[in-house]
């Protein structure tokens, strides 16, 4: 007992230490649907390579944390080893909720987007129901084609594409059926007129499959092991990434000294701004710009939405003027994030603006710019 609190104790530190600050995500972020198939056979009792079953399922799942998730799964089975054959193309389903642990997560921490490979443990209860269309078997199976389940695996998942919104995995579990029966004692009609039914034991199930008196229980006879490979697809989530992205805490004196820096620039008397255009041909005149020809628009930490504000702001762009746009990223969450954050912000506001008639001559997303947040797309007034 005290080795198991002592490993208990060591987990909860683990994912302490590796616990990380995940960006806000909305109801329907971090969905995934995926396919699978392989083959399964029962664990005893017989020989393995000569009876597998084939199977083919679907798992819709979404992860609340980056180690936390729920799935829900259906596989339907389309052989009936080592019993005989029910009559009907797919033998049984098994539909299950699983709980999902990113182990590698758990005890490595999240870096801002899954590794290249990851391993995860799942674990949940289901429902299996077995189709037959043979009389004689449908009678023989009356109390036991439907069962309750349970299922524990481990996921070797590879990640790819461009935001790793793919992953492949190769599943070992062991799924157990439960056949318990509600009493010890069974009554069986005896076909004598003086005595005519008794009370006698369960029949075994066959094939070392055994009945126990109360459900669930776990008996290894009564399990099948499986393996199976599958493809997941992560769908897109508000923030235009397939995964969480870090959030590095900012402390309110860095807010406060990053809005009074805004308003400065704001408030500030006009001065010229040169902006240098360097070429290899001779000297080319440029034009000087001023503080009053920009204009700033802020953004939400990971966002890339307009505010009210910031349309407010643009409304004062005027009709018909030729305008650049640069889109610009706070220093946490990776770089190539951040490239993406920062265009997206540049491409919003261009397109606010060619909505409202001013001409856009070029949107470009900049990054991170400095070691302080800068959260910002600002707009050049030619």
């Amino acid at each position: 007992m005290k080795k198991l609190v002592l490993m208990l104790a060591a987990a909860s530190m683990a994912a302490s230490v590796s616990a990380q600050t995940v960006a806000e995500s909305k109801a329907f972020d971090n969905v995934y649907v995926g396919i699978n198939g392989g083959v399964a056979t029962k664990t005893t009792g017989h020989k393995w390579l000569s009876d597998l079953d084939p199977n083919a399922g679907l798992r819709i799942g979404r992860y609340f944390t980056p180690v936390f998730g729920l799935a829900v799964e259906g596989n339907a089975y389309f052989s009936n080893k080592p019993w005989h054959s029910t009559g009907t193309a797919v033998r049984a389903t098994n539909v299950s909720l699983l709980g999902t642990v990113n182990l590698s997560n758990l005890f490595g921490g999240y870096k801002g987007e899954p590794r290249a490979f990851e391993v995860s443990a799942l674990y949940g209860l289901g429902w299996m129901h077995v189709f037959t269309n043979d009389k004689a078997v449908k009678a023989a199976t009356e109390n036991q084609r439907n069962r309750m389940t349970s299922k524990a695996a481990l996921d070797f998942a590879f990640n790819f594409g461009s935001q790793k919104q793919w992953q492949v995995y190769v599943e070992p579990s062991i799924n157990f059926a439960f056949l318990g029966q509600s009493k010890n004692k069974e009554v069986v009609a005896t076909g004598n007129a003086l005595n005519p039914v008794v009370l006698a034991d369960h029949q075994e199930y066959g094939y070392k499959a055994a009945s126990q008196a109360g459900q669930p229980a776990y008996n290894i006879n009564n399990s099948f092991v499986q393996l199976n490979a599958g493809v997941v697809y992560k769908f897109k989530n508000s923030n235009g990434t397939h995964n969480f992205t870090i959030v590095v805490p900012r402390d309110q004196a860095e807010i406060d000294a990053l809005n009074a820096q805004i308003n400065e620039l704001r408030n500030r008397k006009p001065e010229v701004i040169t902006k240098e255009v360097v070429k290899e041909v001779p000297a080319v005149k440029v034009k000087e710009f001023t503080v009053s020809d920009l204009v700033f628009v802020t953004f939400a930490q990971g966002k890339s939405a307009l505010t009210n504000d910031a349309k407010a702001a643009l409304n004062n762009v005027k009709e018909g003027v030729h305008v650049q746009v640069v889109g610009t990223a706070s220093p946490e969450g990776s770089k190539e994030l951040n490239d993406r954050l920062s265009q997206a912000r540049a491409d919003v506001v261009a397109n606010y603006l060619k909505g409202r008639g001013v001409i856009v001559d070029e949107a470009t997303g900049k990054g991170v710019q400095g070691v302080t947040s800068n959260r910002l797309a600002v707009v050049y007034v030619k």
